[in-house]
């Protein structure tokens, strides 16, 4: 892996300040909204494609998480049968079922994986510009090594996100759809059995087809979700402070440990912050399709609906990330 020395191209250059980051108004684990600095990064402009990723994949041999068989030693009590690679599949279920949980409409599919983004017989075709999606953090880790760059943390996220609209809930304004416009992919009816494909997609878009923000980014809200390197934990709360030096400077996220989901203490599986929402976000069950929006994922969970894009600090910065990544370890054969 050779560390560039300058940015790669299809970046933009974010000089970094101070911006209010969570919001007041949604879920709790986005309070309190507090003041946080950033320095200057670059980020890529839209989500890593299809196209970007099957270039690693052919230049490393590379075999993501969805595509290898789960060892049972790691998952106790895991069943023989459950024991195949895969990766998790959003299908609506029928508009007559009664509605209990999101097991209804989420299933473990055997052999889903980035290629064949709904199971065997699927394919990417005409998806080359779409993001590509059933990424572990692993696997996102692995990408961002290989091309020098690295993962986001979740405020640099968040910043790039608003677009230099702070304290707006939307990057765009206060109102999620001003004037009937769709400004980003998300679903449109009553989830998970109704959607109007108002904005024109049933399930990932090609990048840049929705207006960009402030920053000239694409895609920062809606279309997948998105994976930071920061450890899942609660805001901390940070009392207002009227001069500059007491706010939080590049903050990180909690430790490994204190991630673990506490609705299932027998799996100690870290979580990570993911960021942005998708087109599976709705006004009647998530309403994620926001900056300061935030969920755990398990880092060795993907979806078809989570995906990722790169940030670019300096070199010293990067050697570290990528001395935490070999790839040529990841890339089972």
């Amino acid at each position: 892996m050779v560390i560039p020395t300058t940015p790669p191209a299809d970046m933009v250059y974010l000089p970094g300040g101070i911006f209010k980051m969570g919001s007041e108004r949604f879920y709790p684990e986005e309070r309190p909204v507090r003041q946080v600095r950033v320095d200057g990064f670059w980020i890529d402009s839209t989500p890593v494609t299809n196209r970007e990723f099957s270039a690693f994949v052919e230049a490393t041999g590379y075999k993501t998480f969805a595509e290898r068989a789960p060892d049972r030693a790691d998952y106790p009590g895991m069943s023989e049968e459950m024991a195949k690679a895969g990766s998790m599949v959003f299908m609506p279920p029928k508009p007559s079922e009664k509605l209990v949980n999101p097991m209804q409409w989420w299933t473990f599919r055997f052999g889903a994986w980035w290629r064949e983004p709904l199971g065997p017989g699927s394919s990417i075709e005409g998806l080359e510009n779409h993001p590509v999606v059933h990424i572990a953090n692993v696997d996102a880790e692995a990408y961002a090594a290989w091309v020098g760059k690295a993962l986001p943390t979740e405020a640099e996220w968040e910043y790039a996100a608003r677009g230099g609209a702070d304290g707006l809930e939307f990057a765009w304004g206060d109102s999620l759809a001003p004037e009937g416009r769709m400004l980003a992919n998300y679903w449109q009816g009553r989830f998970p059995v109704e959607n109007q494909l108002l904005d024109g997609w049933e399930r990932t878009s090609p990048v840049g087809v929705f207006p960009a923000n402030g920053y000239g980014l694409f895609d920062m809200i809606g279309n997948v979700w998105e994976w930071t390197s920061d450890w899942f934990a609660a805001p901390l709360a940070v009392q207002p402070c009227t001069s500059p030096c007491c706010v939080p400077s590049n903050p990180r996220g909690g430790c490994e440990e204190d991630s673990y989901d506490p609705a299932t203490p027998g799996i100690r599986i870290g979580r990570k912050v993911l960021k942005g929402g998708s087109h599976l976000c709705a006004p009647n069950y998530c309403q994620r399709y926001r900056p300061a929006a935030r969920i755990p994922q398990a880092e060795d969970t993907s979806t078809c609906h989570v995906g990722f894009r790169c940030v670019w600090r300096s070199s010293s910065a990067l050697v570290a990330a990528g001395e935490r990544t070999d790839i040529r370890a990841l890339a089972v054969s």
